[in-house]
């Protein structure tokens, strides 16, 4: 999706927009999935009634999304169990 007047914003930030390729859906699939989860788990479940406590309850969410919950992707283990796991093959394997 390209559109001038979001650039001219992201411009006036400094942000540099990101797009994936026409004909490539499967560029963006692991932002994609994690915003999906992100809005179904934390978003939609919650009235924020200030800034600080989006903060606050946006930190627990993604503790316990890289600690606690159990991803499919990664053979439902948590990113932090993942990445233990490859740590420990790598000293055994590399």
């Amino acid at each position: 999706f390209d559109n001038q007047l979001i650039d001219e914003v992201l411009d006036g930030f400094d942000i540099e927009r990101s797009l994936s390729m026409k004909g490539c859906p499967y560029d963006n699939a692991v932002a994609e999935t994690t915003f999906k989860a992100m809005k179904t788990e934390f978003i939609n479940q919650y009235t924020f009634i200030s800034l600080k406590q989006l903060n606050i309850e946006l930190f627990d969410y993604v503790n316990w999304y890289n600690n606690i919950r159990p991803h499919g992707a990664l053979n439902y283990l948590t990113p932090k169990e993942y990445k233990e796991n490859f740590y420990k093959n790598c000293l055994i394997f590399c």
